[in-house]
C-alpha cells in the first residue's frame, strides 16, 4: 500500500462548544471542507505506522487542539494560533466581500474576489503545513480543507 492509502483521515470532528454561529455560506463551505477531506486526503502524523486517522478539532484556550487516533496511535497537538491571526482575519474580510458579490456583482468582479480568497487560503494552508512541520505530514489540498476547518472555529454568526 502507498502512505496515501494508509495515511488518511476517516473521520473529522469539529468541537460543537468551539464553533460559533455560522451563516447559511459558511456552514455549506464548513460541510464541503469536510466531505471533500474525508474523500481524499494525506494525513501522517509524526510517529505512526499507519492509519485511518479519526481527528477532533476544539479551540482550547486560543490553541488550536487537534486530537489524532488511529491504529496504535493517540495524540494530541496544540498550536497556537497567533501566526495565523492576520491570515484568519484577512480571509474574513475577503470572504464576506465575496458572499456579497454572489448576490449583486458582476463575474468579473466575483472572480477577482475569489482569486483573491483563493490566495489568502492557500497562505493559511501554507502555514498551517508550516505549523504542523515534525507532527504531521499533509498535503496542500488536505492542509486547505483544514485551514477551512480551522476558521469555521472562529467564524462570528
Amino acid at each position: 500500500m502507498t502512505d496515501r492509502a494508509t495515511h488518511r483521515l476517516q473521520s473529522i470532528e469539529l468541537d460543537e462548544e468551539s464553533l460559533s454561529a455560522a451563516s447559511r455560506d459558511q456552514e455549506q463551505e464548513r460541510q464541503v471542507a469536510i466531505f471533500d477531506l474525508l474523500e481524499e486526503n494525506y494525513f501522517e502524523p509524526a510517529g505512526a505506522d499507519q492509519g485511518p486517522y479519526d481527528v477532533k478539532i476544539a479551540l482550547v484556550e486560543n490553541r488550536l487542539a487537534m486530537q489524532i487516533a488511529g491504529p496504535g496511535y493517540a495524540q494530541t497537538h496544540l498550536l497556537s494560533l497567533s501566526p495565523f491571526k492576520t491570515v484568519i482575519r484577512d480571509y474574513f474580510m475577503i470572504c464576506e466581500s465575496y458572499y456579497a458579490a454572489i448576490r449583486n456583482s458582476t463575474p468579473s468582479q466575483i472572480e477577482a474576489l475569489d482569486m483573491g480568497r483563493r490566495g489568502l487560503h492557500n497562505e493559511g494552508s501554507t502555514l498551517l503545513q508550516a505549523r504542523l512541520e515534525g507532527k504531521v505530514k499533509t498535503d496542500l489540498d488536505t492542509a486547505r480543507r483544514l485551514f477551512t476547518l480551522i476558521c469555521a472555529l472562529h467564524w462570528k454568526g
